[in-house]
């Protein structure tokens, strides 16, 4: 069985110790990672470092986008090599893995034709002077990346910090860490210079923590648990390192009697059915007008119990979950709704030839969900939509803001008005009308408001975040 080496300064090493990879759809090991921790990390701090100093922080901006762009190239070229890598370590469907893949090259190519586009400006000021600023990269950044989507957000991280000038420090999900792996690979082969770009696998509370309290860090992008987020946040905060958070979310999706009904329906349960529901942004509770409510959530009841469930290779609508961990927390939450008597409206269908050992989970709609239990509140990261009644626009409005997080959120509605002015109220980093999440998004700034972090990914503000401004003040006469 494979074990899988860092990548530290062009160079791939073997770890002192190694952590198991199991695959969702059957439970079974199938690879094996290095184990790294503070000594890797420091390597690969170190090598990026070296690599400012030397071959890659002399190339210009037209220089490194053209390696981005290569890169690019070269993730198409293995696409589907990648995509089964991807699906077979998280357990998504294989046809969803293949849509990561091919977001995770548009970012890498996003990025590379923008690295030489990031102007900064003369500033008026006092006769005699000439006043100009310049974006600067930070450094050495710190990526860490969650387990749900590991190409696509390595792609939206990794890329912007790459084409600002950054040298990078990878540490993907301990559960998921193949596809970024073979990314590493493709840098390599791209012709990114020793050091550019370096990965160390292993354990969050190991080599996670390192990197996030590492002082010769300039920048830390993390994406994943509010609860991890605050110890990454306070890591950094004591070398003053700027950190952007994206973090949990319970998106709503406020549905009104004048919308186009079949598309929104389609559409939300496509959104909490997609990766298991393992989506920060997955829109995880339905505000239905109360005139509306009994046929949308019979409509909504008809559509989860045609959702199919299987291994990754099956290509259903659901996968397993990433592991047993996630599966049991998943179920609590539906034993606990359970318990307190809510309605189960409807259920998904477990697939025929489902391998046994898998972390299979019933995607789960559970009706008149009072806004303040439990699970309207919390992140179950999981494919369970909760369906709760509201009487007007004024009380939707309420009930959108009334948990602790701001990531996402959809509106479904003709009157477009009523529309505006939800989307000006509900707090959230991103909102949808008529539609929900715009294809993937990878031009829309992405991030969130209160508990669900802060800073900006995807589009042109990504770059600004991986950089710093300087001011140059010249006194001619």
């Amino acid at each position: 069985m494979e074990t899988h080496r860092h990548y530290i300064g062009g160079a791939w090493r073997d770890g002192a110790a190694s952590l198991p990879v199991i695959n969702p759809s059957d439970g079974q090991e199938m690879a094996r990672i290095a184990r790294g921790g503070p000594a890797e990390i420091d390597a690969a701090v170190a090598a990026g470092h070296a690599a400012l100093a030397g071959a890659w922080g002399r190339l210009d901006a037209t220089a490194r986008g053209r390696l981005l762009l290569r890169l690019a190239d070269l993730i198409r070229r293995d696409a589907e090599r990648l995509a089964g890598l991807e699906s077979e370590d998280v357990g998504k469907p294989i046809g969803q893995a293949r849509a990561d893949t091919a977001a995770c090259a548009r970012y890498f190519e996003y990025y590379g034709t923008a690295a030489d586009k990031v102007h900064g400006e003369t500033i008026p000021y006092q006769d005699g002077y000439t006043v100009m600023t310049v974006w600067e990269p930070h450094g050495v950044t710190g990526h860490i990346v969650p387990w749900n989507y590991p190409l696509q957000i390595i792609g939206r991280s990794v890329a912007a910090a790459l084409a600002m000038g950054n040298a990078v420090v990878l540490k993907p999900a301990e559960d998921t860490s193949l596809s970024a792996l073979a990314l590493a690979a493709l840098a390599e082969e791209a012709g990114f210079p020793p050091g550019a770009v370096n990965l160390v696998t292993g354990l969050g509370e190991e080599a996670g923590a390192a990197l996030s309290a590492h002082p010769g860090i300039g920048h830390v992008s993390f994406t994943g648990s509010t609860e991890v987020g605050a110890l990454v946040q306070a890591a950094a905060a004591r070398n003053a390192v700027p950190v952007t958070l994206e973090l949990g979310g319970k998106s709503p999706q406020i549905v009104f009697a004048d919308a186009d009904l079949d598309t929104a329906a389609a559409t939300i349960v496509r959104g909490i059915a997609q990766n298991a529901g393992q989506t920060c942004s997955a829109g995880s509770r339905v505000l239905i007008e109360d005139s509306l409510y009994p046929r949308f959530t019979e409509d909504l009841a008809r559509r989860f119990r045609a959702l199919r469930v299987g291994a990754a290779d099956q290509d259903l609508d659901v996968g397993p979950v990433v592991n047993a961990t996630q599966q049991a927390r998943i179920t609590r939450y539906l034993d606990l709704a359970r318990r307190d008597g809510l309605p189960i409206l409807a259920e998904g269908q477990i697939g025929t030839n489902v391998p046994t050992g898998g972390f299979y989970v019933r995607p789960t709609l559970i009706g008149d969900v009072p806004p303040e239990h439990v699970l309207a509140q919390e992140e179950i990261f999981g494919p369970v939509l909760v369906a709760i009644r509201v009487r007007d626009e004024a009380e939707a409005i309420r009930i959108a803001n009334a948990t602790p997080y701001g990531l996402v959120a959809g509106i479904w509605t003709a009157d477009i008005g009523r529309a505006l002015r939800i989307a000006r109220k509900v707090a959230s980093g991103q909102v949808f009308i008529n539609n929900y999440g715009a294809g993937g998004g990878i031009e829309l700034p992405f991030g969130g408001t209160k508990r669900s972090g802060h800073g900006r990914e995807k589009g042109f503000a990504a770059l600004y975040g991986f950089a710093s401004l300087k001011t140059i003040a010249i006194r001619h006469g």
